[in-house]
């Protein structure tokens, strides 16, 4: 395995999206600002080469990461950038998150040219959207629109709406921004009744964890809230077992020493669902209590939502 070399660029792998270049570009202005030299290594991965069906029927979340973590392990890249809802529980041997950037609006964001809000769209509209997670909410809150797979990058499945395939559609709100289209949404849909993905909105750098340069260089760049919030939500979604085949969401919040966090289950058709939360103070291992945290609310929450999970 061939590691950074002492001296020359970082090679920074990203997918090849618009989206995901432009938050390879946010990490790499943050690095130079911080004296690094880095280039951009874009990189084709699974996930973005199937389009014609859902990423739960194609294999799951590892489908946006697997190319970037192979490349990371044979050296061809020294850093990868990922949307943090998108990486699996797990990482490769040799292979960690390094550091978080503070965390982009979790929310989801509806667009439509019909109607201002989910509720006020018409019987039987056709709602787009790539997301088991989302598919559900849609189907509990509104069992009387269709629910149609909606796959491509951000501006293709703006034009599928924009040429009326689609009534309404439902996006993250943070890629909205990032891209500077942010006005494109209609409505936000608050997390008191609509929790967001799973890490939704961070942007994680993942690296070998031998990589002693490439650590020293990206550390900083982490924000300790949003590591903190993270390790509760994929705690929670690790404790579960889920997978890209059960809609599980939740969302996890920390300011001043306390963390509150809401997670659920729900059925794939949005008929039942299963919630908890917790609030709690943490001391002086922040990152350790909130990963217990959040796996001991998903070990609290598997027995109730056992007949969702994928198997």
């Amino acid at each position: 395995m061939s590691q950074s070399h002492s001296s020359g660029k970082l090679r920074i792998g990203t997918r090849g999206s618009k989206l995901a270049r432009v938050q390879t570009d946010i990490v790499q202005a943050l690095l130079s600002r911080a004296g690094a030299d880095c280039e951009a290594i874009p990189l084709k991965t699974s996930g973005d080469r199937i389009q014609d069906r859902s990423l739960a029927d194609a294999g799951g979340k590892g489908l946006f990461t697997k190319e970037l973590e192979d490349a990371l392990l044979d050296g061809r890249i020294d850093l990868a950038v990922h949307s943090m809802k998108d990486v699996p529980t797990y990482f490769p041997d040799g292979l960690g998150i390094a550091a978080l950037l503070p965390r982009e609006d979790p929310r989801d964001a509806f667009l439509s040219h019909k109607a201002g809000s989910l509720a006020e769209l018409a019987k039987g509209a056709r709602v787009g959207t790539s997301s088991v997670r989302r598919q559900a909410q849609v189907m509990r809150a509104r069992p009387d629109v269709e629910v149609v797979l909606l796959r491509g990058n951000v501006d293709t499945r703006l034009e599928k709406l924009d040429t009326g395939i689609f009534d309404a559609i439902l996006l993250a709100y943070a890629g909205l921004k990032r891209l500077g289209l942010e006005a494109r949404a209609t409505s936000l849909l608050s997390p008191d009744d609509w929790l967001p993905a799973l890490a939704q909105g961070a942007v994680g750098i993942e690296i070998r964890k031998s990589d002693a340069r490439a650590l020293s260089v990206v550390a900083p760049l982490n924000d300790n809230a949003t590591m903190i919030a993270l390790a509760c939500e994929r705690a929670f979604q690790s404790a579960l077992d889920g997978s890209c085949r059960t809609p599980i969401a939740g969302l996890a919040t920390y300011t001043n020493g306390r963390i509150s966090f809401r997670g659920e289950v729900l059925a794939p058709d949005g008929s039942d669902f299963v919630t908890a939360e917790f609030d709690r103070t943490l001391t002086s291992n922040a990152v350790r209590e909130a990963e217990d945290a959040g796996r001991e609310l998903g070990l609290e929450l598997r027995p109730r939502a056992a007949r969702w999970l994928a198997q």
